[in-house]
Formats: C-alpha cells, sequence, structure tokens
C-alpha cells in the first residue's frame, strides 16, 4: 500500500515537472532570445547567446516609448477592472438576492449576449462611439469594456453560496442593499472578486484588436499595439526581433508581479472558495 502511495506521488512529480517546463519554456525562450544578437535569433539552433546583449534593454527602456505603452495601459486597466467590479457585483446581487419580475430573464439574455463573438460587436460599437465622439479617446474605450458578462457570471455562482438567512438577518438589523453587497457580500467572497479582477485584468492589458480599432493617436497606444507600431511595423528598429522580445519581456513583468501576490486567492476563486467555513 504505501509503496503504490509512493509510485503514485512520483508519477504526480513527473506530470507535474513536465507541464511546468511546458508552460515556462516560452517565457525562458523569450528572456534568452531577448538577449540575443540579431543572427543568432535568426538561427534556431543557437539556444544560448555566445555574448549576452544585456543592452538590448537598456534600448528598450530608455530609447523607446515601451514604458509609456506599459503607463497607458495600466492606467486603462485599473480603471476598467474597477468599474466593471462594481458594476458585475451590483448585477450579480440583484439577480441572486433581489426578488423582482423577469430575474430569471434577465440572466438568461445577459448570459445570451456571452455567446456573441466579440468581433461581432466592434461594428456597432465603433459606430456609437463614434456618434458620440469618443474615438481615440481612452473614455471611450473604457466605457465600451465597462461590463462583464463573464464576471457577471462568476461572481453570481459565489454569492449564490452565501446563505440567504445572512442577508435577511442583516436587513432586519437596518442595512440596505449598498452595505449589505460591499460589507458582507464582499468580504465573504472576496477570492472570487480577485479572481474576477485579475483574469480581467490580464484581458484588458493584452487587448490588441479593439484598441486599435478606436485608438488613432500613437502616444495613447497600449502595449500590445505600441509593441507592435513601434518596434514591427517600419517602426524607429523594424524588425530587430531582439528588441521585440526584451520588450515583450517588459511587458510581461506587471503581470507577473501581480499573479504573485494574488495566486492564493486567485486559486481559491477558481476553485470556488467563498471564504466560509462549515
Amino acid at each position: 500500500m504505501k509503496m503504490r502511495r509512493l509510485i503514485s506521488k512520483i508519477l504526480k512529480i513527473m506530470l507535474l515537472t513536465v507541464a511546468s517546463i511546458f508552460t515556462v519554456f516560452p517565457f525562458i525562450w523569450m528572456i534568452l532570445s531577448a538577449i540575443k544578437s540579431k543572427s543568432e535569433i535568426m538561427n534556431p539552433s543557437i539556444i544560448f547567446p555566445a555574448d549576452p546583449q544585456w543592452s538590448n534593454f537598456y534600448e528598450v527602456i530608455f530609447n523607446s516609448p515601451l514604458l509609456s505603452y506599459v503607463g497607458n495601459s495600466l492606467f486603462v486597466s485599473i480603471v476598467i477592472i474597477i468599474i466593471q467590479i462594481i458594476s458585475g457585483a451590483m448585477i450579480a446581487y440583484a439577480i441572486v438576492f433581489m426578488k423582482f419580475k423577469g430575474r430569471k430573464l434577465l440572466f438568461t439574455i445577459i448570459m445570451t449576449t456571452y455567446m456573441l463573438p466579440s468581433a461581432a460587436t466592434y461594428i456597432p460599437s465603433y459606430i456609437i462611439l463614434g456618434n458620440m465622439d469618443l474615438l481615440d479617446t481612452y473614455t471611450g474605450l473604457i466605457i465600451s469594456n465597462s461590463v462583464s458578462i463573464f464576471g457577471i457570471f462568476l461572481l453570481r455562482q459565489a454569492f449564490m453560496q452565501v446563505p440567504l438567512g445572512l442577508v435577511e438577518a442583516a436587513r432586519m438589523d437596518g442595512a440596505n442593499n449598498w452595505q449589505i453587497l460591499w460589507n458582507i457580500i464582499c468580504p465573504i467572497t472576496k477570492s472570487s472578486f480577485i479572481t474576477f479582477g485579475l483574469m480581467n485584468f490580464i484581458a484588458s492589458y493584452n487587448s490588441y484588436m479593439w484598441p486599435s480599432l478606436i485608438i488613432d493617436s500613437p502616444e495613447k497606444s497600449l502595449v500590445s499595439q505600441g509593441l507592435r507600431r513601434f518596434f514591427i511595423e517600419g517602426g524607429a528598429y523594424g524588425t530587430e526581433w531582439p528588441l521585440v522580445m526584451a520588450g515583450s519581456t517588459i511587458i510581461v513583468i506587471p503581470l507577473l508581479i501581480l499573479f504573485a501576490f494574488t495566486q492564493k486567492w486567485f486559486i481559491n476563486g477558481i476553485g470556488g472558495d467563498t471564504g466560509m467555513k462549515g
């Protein structure tokens, strides 16, 4: 019996090790490519650079607008996530804890819109923003991403695990819906809020297609759009792939830092943990 458990544990470790290698390899390859010369990066047989070109990072940081692109993306993503969390929490709370006619129909309509491909909304959204004179503005970009259907669904599932008696007791004590949501429901389901915020922050930070359609000014570019515009599409460095890899490495750093500080709550949120004890 002990031997069987030992073998099972060894197999799990081996499987996780292989999966980890495949997961981390693209990031390692990106870093190695960032310190190669142009001739080395074009030769697939060369894995490690003969003479690491750390100056590539200096060029990207100090002689390019990459850091301003990162700042633009961080600003837009943070504002979008704050608005999405507030709107998603309010809608999810109304669907779960408030009794009104058509509640189930409303949730069905909301989830039906989730089945639409995002590309199908580009043209009508572009026309609406154009009529509102919000093209090439962060305001238009933020407004067009102010609601997350995924977030509404995730928070609804978390709210459904909260005992209804807890909410009723708060109402009897004189708490209004706003107080119940942010002072009772939110602390209990904080793992789901963090999971929602982290996943949508990454999606917003890495977004390329929609920002490229409505943001035209180079100085307002987000990271994905700016990286392509400056480094690849005939920009200052043309097709200097080592600089592209160095820029990509710098772009990923904020996401790694964010995940490092939130991974505990992120995993709990994925697992459906609401922080409640049985």
